[in-house]
């Protein structure tokens, strides 16, 4: 499951989507809207995408995570639009046999959709907005 939505998300599905009668694991990364960022109070976030090229790219996360880890399913949904404080930006599940596989390829996908995802932020603040490029976070070789 792969989705860019404008719509508020919801874990159950996506959780539906990577649950097999052989995981003994699935692992779930919500990313929420908080209130600050580097000093600065934030009013809420507006997310914008390339969604064609987007699922590509959260396709081309997926058989990282498979080629690195043993799982067996995964998920990706970003929501897209004005996001309140609080309200989830992003959604990653990940199955696999045991915890410490799912955890890991769960924290690998997350950094990886950061890093090429084509998902762009923009912070609105009391004074201001600005659109926040994408970072490189370290990933660990595994």
């Amino acid at each position: 499951m792969f989705e860019i939505t404008d719509q508020p998300l919801d874990p159950a599905p996506l959780v539906e989507a990577v649950h097999r009668d052989d995981a003994g694991a699935i692992a779930l990364f919500y990313g929420i809207v908080r209130n600050e960022n580097l000093g600065r109070r934030v009013q809420y976030l507006e997310y914008d995408a390339y969604p064609e090229m987007a699922m590509k790219k959260m396709r081309e996360v997926a058989d990282e995570v498979r080629a690195k880890f043993p799982v067996l399913e995964i998920g990706i949904v970003h929501r897209v639009g004005r996001l309140e404080i609080g309200e989830t930006s992003l959604l990653v599940a990940v199955s696999s046999g045991h915890r410490g596989e799912s955890f890991e390829a769960c924290h690998y996908a997350v950094d990886r959709i950061k890093q090429i995802v084509p998902v762009w932020k923009k912070e609105v603040w009391e004074d201001g907005s600005e659109w926040i490029e994408g970072h490189t976070p370290e990933v660990p070789a595994r």
